[in-house]
């Protein structure tokens, strides 16, 4: 069995696909030993792959474009999730909502986690003509104290996790839930990837027997409505009603969170734009350039 470590930025249900692979042994079948640690704070990810101890990293695409021909090159082989796992929050009903009525009104949005919430909300502003300056933003604390502010009457408008906000929304009547941007069109959200220096054929073959096994999960996900596997639901996230949990599972699955393990060009070039404007890159980099599908594509062909 060949030991295959990844370092993840976070654990999160956009990530589900991954836990049943681990669960049910599809990443044994392919002969790897998966192993995860999630380091505090989170751009620890780069340290684990600097020292050797990681074979990949899981986070969000935004880091390796924005260290592209400035510090380090990162080569991205896998995508997990396709979709942005976020949920706008406000206080009162929702229904009505549109994104204009957050202009002039202060959003919190938290940044533990690193920038993606920021750059997408942002991003998706500027595509439905608000200019992101006309909103105010408090989103350098973290998203606990952030949601028990917001709860508390600080800011107009909550953004976090979804699977965190809708169990907001559960536990408190004045919350709803405005928008779940998983409905908001393909980025890729979270990838697995590496140094690019250090790639070998040797790993190169590893990254396939990955991708095979990450497809199996992302198949047998899409396979079971989740209501049928609602107890490992309860398992994987025990701080969540499990209703809720259900609940967004079957969204996730509904609206194309997953795919297959493939970078879709089409959100590569859109997420490329946003980062352009949120001036994390200068210009959209090209798809080719920090992203090499040969083991996602070898593994769809071998499965």
């Amino acid at each position: 069995m060949q030991p295959f470590h990844l370092t993840a930025t976070g654990y999160n249900l956009n990530y589900l696909p991954e836990y049943i692979a681990l669960r049910h042994g599809f990443f044994r079948e392919q002969g790897l030993d998966v192993t995860v640690n999630i380091p505090v704070p989170w751009d620890g990810v780069l340290d684990k792959l600097a020292d050797g101890t990681a074979d990949m990293a899981l986070g969000g695409i935004w880091v390796p474009s924005m260290y592209r021909d400035r510090v380090k090159h990162y080569t991205v082989f896998a995508q997990i999730a396709n979709r942005s796992p976020l949920a706008i929050l406000r206080r009162g009903h929702s229904e009505g909502f549109k994104l204009a009525d957050t202009a002039g009104k202060t959003v919190l949005m938290k940044s533990g986690g690193g920038a993606s919430v920021g750059l997408f909300f942002k991003m998706l502003l500027r595509e439905n003509g608000v200019d992101p300056r006309s909103v105010d933003y408090i989103q350098d604390l973290d998203g606990v104290m952030l949601g028990n502010l917001f709860q508390g009457g600080m800011g107009d408008y909550f953004i976090t996790d979804n699977l965190s906000g809708l169990a907001m929304a559960d536990r408190n009547r004045d919350v709803s839930v405005a928008m779940q941007m998983v409905t908001e069109g393909d980025v890729p959200w979270s990838v697995y990837y590496r140094e690019t220096a250090t790639i070998t054929p040797e790993l190169l073959d590893a990254q396939k027997r990955f991708c095979i096994a990450l497809n199996k999960g992302i198949d047998w996900v899409l396979q079971h409505d989740a209501e049928s596997f609602r107890e490992e639901l309860a398992e994987l996230f025990p701080a969540v009603p499990v209703d809720v949990a259900v609940s967004v599972t079957n969204t996730f699955r509904a609206v194309g969170m997953w795919t297959s393990t493939s970078v879709s060009r089409k959100g590569f070039d859109r997420w490329q734009q946003g980062l352009t404007d949120a001036r994390l890159v200068n210009t959209p980099l090209a798809y080719e350039s920090i992203v090499d599908d040969g083991p996602a594509s070898a593994a769809q062909t071998a499965a």
